[in-house]
């Protein structure tokens, strides 16, 4: 099952929201990045799907580890799917979970399930609609990790940014659910400090995930947003963030107060997408 092809030889797809390109890994057969319109989205190793090729993938993945005990299956919903990285690491190390993924794009969905198929075994459902109206109906108290990880082109959609949409997620979440969300921004950091607070704006218990340079907003990068009804695993999150390749660290509390600053709740009417990435970052030409 699964492609395997020559290093050099890159599969291009036009699809609902532009060009794909599933791109082969040079070191390591059966695995791929897909792209989208230039922009990387997903790395893939079909031979293992516990290689976590992104940093803020192994962010999310450390969360997916630290959310229930060794083994046990959990339910999970996935807003934004590209190549389904974090479902294809969930369904390994926890099997038996039941997972949802939804994404807009149903070219891509046709694309990823004809080169790079899941397990039939794994019990991951795919549906095809916009992440926000398919959350809308989706069953309360139903999710132990909701994930938002949803971009067109390399930015947020506005209307997956307001409070009004983490309140969705909200009450999809049971008890001791985790809200994750991937964004990205770097300067100023308005951008990332607004979805700080517009989460804690929903959960008493948030903390918020990046690389040292990315917090103070010397370089564009990935920060993981994470909100719970629940005390979040701070301790051994902090831990296995700081062992990855690029080392994070985990702002909470205090730290997460300082951060957000002044930084208001984003709603509805005030909603905007994330800031573009500068040329040069996330795999984006320099000029």
């Amino acid at each position: 099952m699964g492609r395997t092809r020559k290093a050099d030889e890159t599969v291009t797809r036009e699809v609902d929201s532009g060009i794909a390109e599933l791109v082969p890994d040079p070191d390591v057969p059966r695995a791929w990045t897909l792209r989208l319109n230039g922009t990387p989205q997903s790395h893939v190793d079909l031979d293992d799907p516990r290689r976590l090729e992104f940093e803020y993938v192994r962010r999310l993945g450390h969360v997916a580890d630290l959310i229930a005990p060794d083994d046990d299956p959990i339910r999970a919903l996935h807003l934004g799917g590209g190549a389904m990285s974090l479902p294809r690491y969930i369904a390994d190390t926890r099997p038996q979970s039941a997972q949802q993924v939804v994404e807009i794009d149903a070219a891509l969905i046709d694309l990823v399930r004809g080169l790079l198929p899941l397990n039939r075994t794994w019990r991951v459902k795919i549906r095809n609609g916009d992440a926000r109206e398919v959350l809308a109906k989706a069953p309360e108290d139903t999710f132990d990790l909701v994930v938002t990880d949803v971009f067109a082109g390399a930015r947020t959609p506005a209307h997956l940014t307001s409070v009004e949409f983490v309140e969705l997620a909200a009450r999809t979440l049971r008890g001791g659910g985790i809200y994750a969300a991937n964004i990205g921004d770097g300067g100023p950091l308005a951008f990332a400090k607004a979805q700080a607070a517009t989460v804690r704006a929903v959960f008493p218990h948030v903390c918020v995930v990046a690389e040292p340079a990315v917090f103070r907003g010397r370089r564009f990068g990935n920060f993981v947003l994470l909100g719970s009804y629940v005390e979040l695993p701070i301790a051994d999150l902090a831990r296995r963030t700081a062992g990855d390749p690029f080392p994070g660290r985990v702002a909470h509390d205090a730290s997460l107060t300082r951060f957000i600053g002044g930084a208001p709740t984003t709603t509805d009417e005030t909603a905007t997408q994330s800031p573009p990435p500068p040329r040069g970052t996330w795999g984006l030409p320099a000029d």
